[in-house]
């Protein structure tokens, strides 16, 4: 019975054979096609495709090169201004003034516009109200303000004849002539040779904010030639004005220049936690203060 299922005539098995003939042909026809194709159609394929990523790679290589150009030429940094500390006036001084004093350009503009929006500075610790301004370079600046009081005369004849008068007797001092740096006014400082109405009044307020030189050598601090000017002065070490550092407070120290605010600080947490010092050694242990620094400020400090 099952032999009549596989039973097929004549005419069925050649139909089978050509249907197992026409599928075998499906499936290898691709594989047959690719063999006939000639070898130097492949190899032109194979070099247009290789010239393809050749130029996608050059065109790759020449994009960083053109970014790295534009990155690489930054825009150089303006050249350091040169700083020339000399006198001057903050109600008056324009913006190049504070820069060639070591200002940056926006502090420049905060000072005018300071003038614009404060008025006038009155004294010279009203610089400091300048925003931005760091301590250091308002002691560096502070011996170089000047401030000019704006006077109305009343007789401007009798005045010309006052500054005619006080021109005609000023005189410079012989050598050999020796005044005291502590006592000697800004009339007197002017008629050492070498010394004008600027640095006169440079060293007399100098001078004040440290309550009296001690040292010849003093006059350094506000860049001026010690060699020059020892043979005029003697020094009366007896008016020196000390600071009371266990009573004064964070602001009176300091307005003295060899004391900083962090080294104020110190000396107002060093009171609050160890009562009153009794001696500057007890200071040795802090970062902030150095031995030149206890050096120079023995002369100006008592406890009492």
């Amino acid at each position: 019975m099952w032999k009549d299922f596989f039973y097929f005539t004549k005419t069925e098995r050649q139909g089978i054979i050509v249907l197992v003939v026409l599928i075998i042909g499906a499936f290898s026809a691709p594989r047959l096609f690719q063999l006939f194709i000639p070898a130097e159609e492949n190899n032109l394929e194979k070099e247009e495709n290789f010239e393809k990523e050749y130029e996608e790679f050059m065109a790759s290589l020449k994009e960083v090169k053109y970014s790295s150009k534009y990155t690489k030429k930054l825009p150089l940094p303006h050249p350091k201004r040169e700083i020339k500390l000399s006198t001057f006036d903050p109600n008056t001084a324009d913006s190049i003034t504070f820069l060639t004093l070591g200002l940056p350009s926006w502090m420049a503009k905060n000072i005018l516009h300071y003038r614009e929006k404060q008025g006038k500075f009155s004294h010279p610790e009203d610089f400091r109200k300048i925003y931005g301004l760091t301590e250091e370079q308002y002691q560096m600046l502070l011996p170089y303000i000047h401030i000019t009081q704006k006077i109305t005369p009343k007789d401007t004849t009798q005045l010309l004849m006052v500054q005619k008068v006080q021109r005609d007797t000023l005189f410079k001092y012989q050598p050999g002539t020796i005044i005291d740096l502590n006592q000697a006014d800004t009339t007197e400082l002017k008629k050492i040779p070498g010394i004008g109405s600027g640095i006169a009044r440079m060293i007399v307020n100098y001078r004040n904010r440290l309550g009296a030189f001690y040292r010849i050598e003093q006059l350094q601090d506000i860049h001026l030639k010690v060699e020059k000017l020892r043979p005029w002065f003697s020094i009366d070490t007896t008016l020196i004005r000390c600071i009371n550092i266990n009573k004064a407070s964070t602001e009176q120290m300091m307005r003295h220049p060899y004391i900083n605010y962090y080294q104020a600080k110190v000396i107002n947490e060093h009171r609050k936690k160890k009562g009153p010092l009794k001696s500057l050694k007890e200071l040795t242990l802090y970062e902030e203060f150095t031995p030149a620094d206890f050096e120079r400020l023995s002369p100006y400090i008592c406890m009492n």
